[in-house]
């Protein structure tokens, strides 16, 4: 029997699965598609933003996606005319490289650094995910493609998951990670309920007899020339697409560029199109019996703004070392309940807001006005603070109103004497007791969670922490308790009891 049965091969899927390795976990990753079939599908570019990053810089995972990003836009670069990459790709790598791109809200532009670079990544979905299954395998994950996943069963002792052809698995836990019509989700019964489309997205690699301009404020919507050469993407706030799954035609696609620019453009051919919408729904909890979700398949909404991967990644980082403690029963499944009850109101946030920029995106003079005024309230510098840190998730707090400010917030950027940055002492998946004052009782309190605890003894040279003795850091990079008191408690309530 397995530990744990990830159904959906993604970026979250991936990330859950190394991090349930890490945590000495042995899972196996169900992906129904092959990867010439999702590579198909990767219209777009991907925005990692600020906290995921941080993130996956504490598995050493900021080196490769920084140079699969920047080989990427080299490539692009050679397919545009010299004009071309010096006014776009140019002006974003110029941005990306100095830490500048914040993201945007709405298409109106966030500038400014968050908090430490590189602060945000553009790439390509299956470039991604080439670097986190590279991870995962050398992990020893298992990864099996091409893999329908039909049913999932809570059996009480263990979960069954039923695939195409009737062959069925065991495991302690499933997790979906199966996307927005997740099979997971449904066939376990987790209600999810939000609101119905309003918009219809399309992207396409198409070729046009004539070139059109971005229209971020068009008549009827938005047209918008991605950084990907050959790629288009237009928004019409129609009510939502009537069909998902049959081909992007170049008469549909023509037809719907020339509502939202007014331009009489004629498209010749589509090589590959997708739809998309603003339906936005959450499931009321993450968690029934031995069956979670995590990303797309717990929450889904609008893709302006491009914070529902970074979303999904967060919940696999979060949830992740939970999970590994509990399947390999070093820790109590109370240790799950803090899943549902730290990520549920950060994803609740993310819908609202991305609800407030397709309302903020629609044509009309009463939203054009409403931009201007939000515009220049985005000149403020606490209001650019304000939604930096929104879109970025940098303003997760797991433990609002804590006796001290950092518990439950991530990990400053401290530098530990004699040991090095604190954000590079993770790696193996562990948390980290940072024995600030030198102090025997807090190694001999930690002593019996050294398999899952790693401590690290020296001052910080940083006066965000200079009245603390102590600091214990999840293995996810957030704080959970500090001081001096209250150590052991706190090492068994994250980490399970002592061995």
């Amino acid at each position: 029997m397995t530990d744990v049965v990830i159904v959906g091969g993604g970026p979250v899927g991936l990330l859950l699965a190394s991090e349930l390795k890490l945590a000495g976990a042995d899972p196996l990753v169900l992906e129904s598609a092959t990867g010439e079939q999702r590579r198909t599908r990767d219209l777009g570019l991907r925005g990692i933003n600020a906290r995921s990053m941080h993130t996956l810089g504490l598995r050493g995972l900021t080196g490769p996606l920084v140079e699969a990003q920047w080989a990427m836009f080299r490539g692009m670069a050679a397919h545009r005319t010299p004009q071309d990459e010096h006014d776009v790709i140019g002006f974003m790598m110029s941005l990306l490289d100095k830490g500048e791109s914040g993201g945007h809200f709405a298409g109106l532009p966030l500038f400014g650094e968050v908090t430490r670079t590189p602060e945000r990544v553009m790439i390509k979905q299956h470039l991604l995910e080439r670097v986190l299954a590279d991870r995962a395998e050398s992990l020893g994950v298992r990864i099996r493609s091409a893999c329908q996943v039909t049913d999932v069963a809570d059996e009480g002792p263990y979960a069954v998951v039923t695939l195409a052809g009737g062959e069925t698995l065991r495991a302690s836990y499933v997790v979906g990670c199966d996307g927005g019509r997740s099979t997971v989700r449904k066939r376990a019964g987790f209600p999810f309920e939000g609101t119905p489309a309003t918009m219809t997205g399309r992207t396409a690699v198409a070729e046009l007899a004539t070139p059109v301009a971005s229209a971020m404020r068009g008549p009827g919507g938005l047209l918008n020339l991605s950084l990907v050469p050959g790629e288009i993407a237009t928004i019409e706030f129609d009510g939502g697409p009537d069909e998902r799954h049959a081909p992007v035609t170049a008469e549909e696609l023509q037809g719907s560029i020339r509502r939202v620019s007014g331009n009489d453009a004629v498209v010749t051919r589509v090589e590959a199109g997708i739809r998309y919408s603003d339906n936005t729904r959450h499931a009321d909890t993450y968690r029934r019996g031995r069956v979670l979700l995590a990303g797309d398949a717990a929450h889904v909404h609008s893709p302006i703004g491009g914070q529902g991967l970074n979303l999904g990644l967060q919940d696999a980082a979060n949830l992740g070392w939970k999970l590994g403690l509990v399947a390999r029963g070093l820790a109590q499944e109370e240790l799950l309940d803090t899943y549902t009850a730290e990520r549920h109101p950060v994803a609740a946030t993310v819908l609202r807001n991305t609800r407030a920029q397709v309302a903020l995106m629609r044509p009309g003079p009463q939203v054009d006005a409403l931009r201007e005024v939000l515009g220049e309230t985005l000149r403020l510098p606490e209001t650019q603070r304000h939604f930096l840190d929104m879109v970025n998730g940098t303003d997760i707090d797991y433990a609002p109103g804590s006796a001290h400010p950092l518990v439950g917030r991530f990990l400053p950027d401290l530098e530990i004497k004699d040991a090095g940055y604190a954000r590079d002492l993770q790696a193996d998946g562990r948390g980290l007791l940072l024995d600030l004052a030198d102090s025997a009782e807090v190694r001999r309190t930690a002593a019996g969670h050294g398999d899952r605890v790693r401590v690290v003894t020296g001052a910080a040279r940083d006066g965000a922490v200079e009245d603390l003795a102590a600091l214990l850091v999840r293995p996810d990079g957030y704080v959970a308790w500090t001081g001096a008191e209250g150590l052991a408690d706190a090492l068994t309530t994250w980490f399970g009891p002592a061995v």
